[in-house]
């Protein structure tokens, strides 16, 4: 994967310390889901987390896309049409970029 992205920008040279890097990231990503840490049957009691409420806010973008947005805190219907406004512009530019190309 890396190979690839470096493929992409001629005359781009690869790091060796960032490509070591990011293969230890990989590699430690991979031994922590192999090796799940052990949970308590009392864990998370006393804290007030016990039942968080997850709130949970659907939207259709233009173009035919759908966003789901889910947080912890309430979703305002100022807040979802800002993160709606701003995933439509991330997509209207990337589909202007891809016309350029």
């Amino acid at each position: 994967m890396l190979a690839a992205a470096g493929a992409l920008r001629p005359g781009y040279r690869r790091s060796p310390a960032r490509v070591r890097a990011a293969k230890e990231a990989m590699l430690r990503e991979y031994e922590r889901a192999q090796n799940p840490q052990e949970t308590r049957d009392d864990a998370g009691t006393g804290d007030g987390l016990d039942e968080p409420e997850i709130h949970r806010e659907e939207m259709d973008l233009p173009g035919g896309g759908h966003l789901v947005l889910t947080d912890i805190e309430a979703i305002t219907p100022e807040r979802a049409e800002k993160t709606a406004a701003r995933i439509a512009r991330i997509l209207q530019s990337s589909e202007e970029r891809d016309r350029l190309s």
